[in-house]
């Protein structure tokens, strides 16, 4: 058991989903987990051990920002010994053509925090993902002729940001979209040797403005769902 997980030794799967929503990772485990045996509620942050075409996998909620899903990732790395960890999450949309709905898979992650500021000073780090699980989750989401893009997104410490203006910076060089999670969650990969991947859906757009409910969000991204179980488990 560590301070933010109540499970014991053995509970948690090698391979673990992580949604930010504790309640998407319930839905995830009661539609796609034989078998699902919640593990933790410490906090309200649900975990779930289950089984996805006959092997063992975990789900565990991860909360909103960089310093929560740093505390989740590294106690499921270091306390459980947990050794692919791929997020699934939602994601606003910078670009025109990645329209809501859409998967993003982060093969990079810029942002705007002061996670690796300590780690290397006066030097820049580039979170990346996994190319294996990148890979697979490709693979994937070509075989049900899923809509998604690959390429860099950027993880903000900010939602609600003062300079409106200032996410078409990003999106000039190239930025998909942003999230909250995934720049720490490829830092702690990288640093303990480990796999990692971040799949998102565009659950809302800066250009159009269009966005999707929070049940929407918790119930419905489904294909994110699914290819991040079949790059788990192939």
């Amino acid at each position: 058991m560590s301070i933010h997980i109540g499970a014991q030794a053995g509970d948690v799967a090698d391979t673990v989903l992580m949604p930010g929503d504790p309640l998407r990772a319930q839905f995830i485990a009661e539609n796609y987990l034989e078998n699902a045996v919640q593990y933790n509620k410490v906090r309200g942050m649900y975990g779930f051990t289950g089984t996805y075409r006959g092997q063992r996998v975990s789900v565990q909620g991860s909360g909103m920002g960089i310093p929560s899903i740093s505390i989740y990732a590294h106690e499921l790395i270091n306390e459980f010994g947990v050794k692919k960890l791929i997020r699934v999450g939602s994601c606003g949309s910078m670009q025109k053509d990645v329209h809501i709905r859409d998967m993003v898979f982060g093969m990079a992650a810029s942002h705007d925090s002061g996670i690796n500021d300590r780690r290397f000073p006066a030097m820049t780090y580039a979170p990346t993902a996994d190319f294996e699980l990148l890979e697979k989750a490709v693979a994937a989401a070509r075989s049900r002729d899923y809509t998604f893009h690959v390429g860099n997104i950027l993880s903000t410490d900010t939602f609600y940001n003062d300079d409106l203006e200032l996410w078409k910076q990003w999106a000039a060089f190239g930025v998909l979209a942003v999230e909250m999670e995934g720049a720490a969650l490829y830092t702690l990969a990288a640093k303990f040797g480990v796999q990692a991947l971040t799949i998102l859906t565009v659950s809302d757009h800066l250009l159009s403005q269009e966005q999707t409910s929070s049940e929407e969000r918790q119930k419905t991204f489904t294909q994110m769902m699914e290819v991040a179980l079949e790059a788990a488990v192939s």
